[in-house]
């Protein structure tokens, strides 16, 4: 039986237990990670924590709705045997919130004729094969913007402070985004804070030859993946191949550590291609899409 569990009422080790060796298993489902990143956030749990499903939900014009928080790639179904089907659990989320746009993982798959769902992809390399095998891959303009970081004499540095990564974010990539606010940027230095410490994440920084910041990213570190979660670059500076600088850089550190190099991925196609230009591979996972409010209020959260 399905069982709805508020945040307070949760118990946390049965949960994260149950995320740490679900066949679905990553980092964003864990109930730190989850209280770093959300305002609020509810469980659907199967009998005794044989599968659980993390909800993080807000509230507008009085009326709860689903959605997917930054700095979280993946949510959806983690459990403890790969025969649970998700669409259950759906059924359940449908019933308790009438609206709801959230990332499901890799590992979840939907019937389509059931719930409506929208495909995403997601670009990685498969480190195994070692670093000189994967540099043969990289397409020319790869290759072109190494040797012009090479001629600008662009410095990575692993040690620097994580406020580096969020203000060059806020400064640039933010400057983009319609849907982000200063709780957003005070969750990621959180994170990346707690991540830091506790070893499951890393920051590389890029300096130009006159000691000028031009890129920064954030890494997590889990089981056999490393997953960059959020990058940057100066705009002022993109002439020096400072984002393939910091991919190669990155991609050269962790080939020996772990198996999958994931780059965050995207849908969007330049930014895919960007990624496949590595040699990267494509995966998919859906993005539920539910909508059951009233005719006036289907425009709330378009």
């Amino acid at each position: 039986m399905i069982h709805r569990i508020e945040r307070t009422d949760l118990d946390v080790e049965k949960y994260d237990a149950c995320i740490a060796i679900s066949a679905q298993s990553n980092l964003f489902g864990f109930s730190w990670y989850l209280d770093i990143c959300c305002t609020n956030w509810i469980v659907l749990v199967l009998n005794d924590y044989e599968a659980v499903m993390p909800i993080p939900y807000r509230k507008k014009y009085g009326i709860k709705y689903v959605y997917t928080p930054l700095w979280i790639l993946e949510l959806g179904l983690y459990s403890k045997g790969e025969k649970v089907q998700i669409d259950s659990f759906l059924e359940v989320l449908k019933a308790h919130f009438k609206f709801a746009e959230l990332r499901l993982n890799t590992g979840n798959y939907v019937e389509k004729n059931k719930n409506k769902t929208q495909i995403n992809s997601l670009q990685f390399l498969f480190l195994k094969e070692g670093y000189e095998s994967i540099l043969k891959k990289y397409n020319r303009n790869r290759k072109r913007e190494l040797i012009k970081a090479k001629n600008a004499n662009l410095n990575e540095n692993w040690t620097d402070a994580p406020e580096k990564l969020v203000s060059l974010f806020k400064g640039n990539i933010a400057l983009r985004l319609a849907k982000i606010n200063e709780k957003d940027f005070e969750n990621l230095l959180r994170l990346i804070k707690f991540c830091l410490a506790n070893k499951t994440g890393e920051l590389l920084t890029v300096y130009s030859e006159n000691k000028v910041l031009v890129s920064a990213a954030f890494f997590i570190k889990f089981n056999n993946k490393v997953t960059q979660l959020v990058c940057a670059s100066d705009i002022n500076n993109r002439d020096n191949g400072a984002n393939t600088f910091s991919n190669d850089r990155a991609i050269f550190r962790y080939q020996n550590q772990f198996d999958i190099y994931n780059f965050g991925g995207s849908s969007m196609e330049s930014i895919a291609n960007y990624y496949k230009s590595f040699g990267a591979e494509t995966e998919t996972y859906r993005l539920l899409k539910h909508n059951n409010l009233f005719p006036l209020l289907k425009l709330f959260k378009r």
